[in-house]
């Protein structure tokens, strides 16, 4: 089963509380989503380490109930 937009900015905005969220569905399958997440917990992080950050708030579910995330992150 697919996750919602809404509930892929949740889980990122509750352990990036500050963070910036936009999600898109790149192939309208509900499986396929590009996500910009813009936040000050990023300062000082590597582009690798803020990727980690926003799957660790995805707890897991990169790979399965989300199939494709392509992501762009920054401090702001």
């Amino acid at each position: 089963m697919a996750m919602a937009i809404a509930e892929i900015e949740a889980m990122i905005r509750a352990a990036l509380p500050d963070a910036k969220v936009e999600v898109r569905d790149l192939a309208g399958d509900g499986d396929h989503y590009a996500a910009t997440v813009v936040s000050s917990a990023f300062k000082g992080k590597s582009r690798v380490q803020q990727h980690q950050m926003v799957y660790d708030a995805l707890k897991g579910r990169m790979g399965g109930e989300l199939h494709a995330l392509a992501l762009t992150t920054s401090a702001g």
